[in-house]
């Protein structure tokens, strides 16, 4: 017997809905509330990797999403004149009936998730969120922001880095600067681009583009952290072309299609991972709520989507609340751990320029990535 008959979850992205919809597939009751009146007018594109695929089928959104996105099995690296430098097969870490990596558009990966946790039976309030929280060795208490209340088994905070369930339950965290920022540009997909390309030299740290569809693209460029927030969309759109500029090959026609100011946004990479216990009483963390990476393993959205369905599988097989809740932290912990280290741990090679090995360096990137390729392809 499950240890849960009603949950709340606290957030409408990727941990919270897969969270609401596995548990409410096996009989639970969800309610889910979320703070944005439309969760899928958000973002610009994604990358799932193999990892995260394998979830998207557990949770029986994996053809809808490969649908309206675009699955690619190989990586290449270029230099900043378009030169092909290396061509590699991407590792399949979802198994080899999975693509490698999906490309897909975050709204369209958001509108999959919500379609399919109201399909499965989860009650959802958008625009609303958590007032407060009382908790009881039976259950815990909720207030909303709409006035209302409720009393459910457990509450699952997936609501963001910046978590308002975390701060409720008064657990501290150190976000921290990566020292990098990124631009990103959601644009359409220039003929015969088919997968992503990055370069790690020239005037970014990385230039790079995802296929997300038939005819779209995202392209970023990453470059030293700095006070963007006083330009304009126009002034944005100009800084990011001019960068742009200095990449060729695919990126000339990216350039060329970079038109639109309210398809740019500039945001800086942060990390965290929550020490001790990702729960206090019956109130839980997911997702960016308990870490959070930059996305140098494009693995954020992927962890997300992990910490969701240990979750919900420990919930319905344990026996009581609190054996399951010490599970999850046990169980997931350290994996996520790993990940966002080996996330900063890429992007501390770019920002100090360390050299190969084989030059003299420490930054054996082929050696991480095989080891956090081999890493998630076990089944978290």
């Amino acid at each position: 017997m499950a240890a849960v008959s009603t949950v709340l979850v606290v957030g409408g992205g990727a941990a919270g809905c897969a969270t609401a919809i596995a548990l409410a597939r096996a009989g639970v009751a969800v309610e889910l509330v979320e703070l944005k009146n439309d969760v899928t007018a958000v973002g610009s594109g994604i990358t799932l990797q193999g990892n995260a695929l394998r979830v998207l089928r557990d949770l029986g959104v994996y053809d809808d999403v490969a649908a309206g996105g675009f699955g690619f099995d190989t990586l290449g690296l270029r230099a900043p004149d378009g030169t092909v430098l290396v061509e590699m097969s991407d590792a399949r870490t979802g198994g080899e009936d999975l693509p490698a990596t999906v490309g897909a558009r975050r709204a369209d990966l958001a509108r999959v998730l919500m379609s399919r946790a109201r399909e499965v039976g989860v009650t959802i309030r958008l625009a609303t969120t958590v007032e407060t929280l009382d908790q009881d060795d039976q259950g815990v208490d909720v207030s909303f922001s709409d006035g209302s209340s409720g009393r459910y088994d457990v509450v699952v905070g997936a609501d963001g880095v910046r978590s308002h369930v975390r701060d409720l339950l008064g657990v501290e965290v150190d976000i921290a600067p990566v020292g990098m920022g990124i631009w990103r540009v959601f644009t359409q997909r220039p003929d015969g681009l088919e997968r992503t390309d990055l370069s790690y030299q020239g005037a970014c740290y990385i230039a790079g583009y995802c296929p997300t569809g038939e005819d779209s693209i995202y392209a970023y460029l990453v470059e030293d952290a700095q006070d963007r927030s006083g330009l304009t969309p126009e002034q944005q759109l100009a800084v990011m072309r001019e960068l742009a500029g200095h990449y060729h090959g695919q990126w000339d026609a990216i350039r060329d299609l970079m038109t639109d100011p309210t398809k740019v946004n500039y945001t800086w990479f942060e990390w965290h991972v929550l020490d001790g216990p990702w729960h206090r009483g019956r109130v839980v963390l997911a997702g960016d709520a308990a870490h959070s990476c930059p996305p140098t393993l494009a693995q954020g959205a992927a962890q997300a989507l992990e910490d969701a369905v240990v979750l919900a599988e420990l919930l319905l097989a344990a026996e009581t609340v609190e054996q399951a809740l010490d599970a999850y932290t046990a169980r997931r912990a350290p994996r996520a751990r790993t990940v966002v280290e080996n996330s900063v741990q890429l992007a501390r090679w770019l920002l100090d320029h360390e050299p190969p090995p084989q030059a003299g360096g420490t930054a054996d990137v082929p050696a991480l990535m095989g080891a956090t390729a081999a890493l998630l392809s076990q089944r978290p």
